[in-house]
């Protein structure tokens, strides 16, 4: 089969590399029909690592896609040859503390798809358990099924912060993660939203797609504009940007009990909080670990037409053109937010 691995920083081969064969009586074989280039890909690209996560060249990255089933084990009973599928890229263990508890995102032997050592799925062909695999009965586009795992975040972000319809909240950074907040808030009947952005394009989706109020930090302050708008302080903040001087303006924006939601990826070792104000308001750090079981809640938003992720869609390659499409997305040119590699 054919696929783009990472060699080196900020490379990218297209190769002849061997078909995953499938081993476990509960695998599927999966032909991967759209895989979208998200900002921890993007990480790895640039940098060869997120924190201790450091991968070894050559390195298969990727883990936001859609397929069709090509093949499944024995014991596979409600997949068939053919079928259109959104893929959950977490592999849990399904049997450590954490998984038995519910919280299979933070199983003490999780797999996922392009994080070291499971190789990604910017391939033709990957191998997955059934329990990973959703099948879509063609209510959503394989586009749309390639976006899953990002507005899953979004929903799984906005279960955190325990929102009421009434509470006024800030999304810093409207990138892919962003957005999907926005989405996931919107969809959740939150009414306030206020969005941070350094990019135009990004801040005219964000507007697009249902934000209260948006606004550039480069262009005037933004902590100042949205106290003016919301004088006792905004019940929670969504930092999606994985940047210190978002962090540090979200605080700012809280009210005394409100709610600090890390999402972004930073890709520092360390940030920091200002102990004064993040004490004398008494504010929840809530820290997001991608998603829990929200992917079958991202379908159905997607297919009962409360939730379109289309306008996010802003660049298609092909596979060979994998390099160009990082390059893009690394630069933050031409408008993009999402780009999605279609085989």
């Amino acid at each position: 089969m054919k696929a783009a691995v990472l060699t080196g920083i900020r490379q990218i081969e297209i190769v002849d590399a061997p078909m995953p064969q499938i081993k476990e009586a509960n695998e599927v074989l999966l032909k991967l029909e759209v895989v979208g280039i998200c900002g921890s890909d993007v990480h790895y690209y640039e940098t060869g690592r997120i924190g201790s996560q450091a991968v070894k060249f050559p390195y298969f990255i990727g883990h936001e896609c859609s397929a069709t089933v090509a093949d499944a084990g024995k014991a596979v009973k409600h997949l068939k040859t053919g079928q259109a599928v959104a893929v959950e890229p977490a592999i849990a263990c399904h049997n450590c503390d954490q998984c038995k508890t519910g919280r299979e995102n933070t199983c003490r032997n999780l797999r996922f798809l392009g994080t070291p050592p499971q190789p990604g799925c910017l391939c033709e062909y990957i191998v997955m358990p059934e329990d990973c695999i959703y099948p879509t009965h063609d209510r959503i586009t394989l586009e749309q099924a390639a976006v899953c795992e990002p507005l899953s975040i979004g929903i799984y972000s906005v279960q955190q912060a325990s929102l009421s319809k009434d509470d006024n909240i800030a999304i810093l950074g409207s990138g892919p993660i962003g957005l999907s907040v926005l989405l996931a808030a919107k969809a959740h009947g939150i009414r306030n939203i206020y969005v941070t952005e350094k990019i135009k394009d990004r801040l005219a989706a964000a507007k697009k797609a249902g934000a209260t109020w948006v606004g550039n930090p480069e262009q005037e302050d933004v902590v100042k504009v949205i106290g003016n708008r919301v004088p006792l302080g905004v019940d929670a903040y969504f930092e999606c940007a994985g940047q210190q001087e978002t962090i540090d303006q979200g605080i700012a924006m809280l009210k005394p009990g409100g709610k600090a939601v890390i999402v972004g990826i930073p890709r520092v070792d360390r940030i920091s909080f200002g102990i004064d104000n993040l004490r004398r308001k008494e504010i929840t750090v809530v820290n997001i670990r991608r998603q829990n079981k929200c992917l079958p809640s991202a379908i159905d938003l997607m297919a009962c037409e409360k939730t379109n992720v289309d306008f996010m869609i802003t660049h298609r390659f092909k596979l060979k053109q994998a390099k160009e499409a990082f390059d893009l997305v690394a630069s933050y040119n031409e408008g993009v937010i999402k780009a999605l590699i279609k085989f």
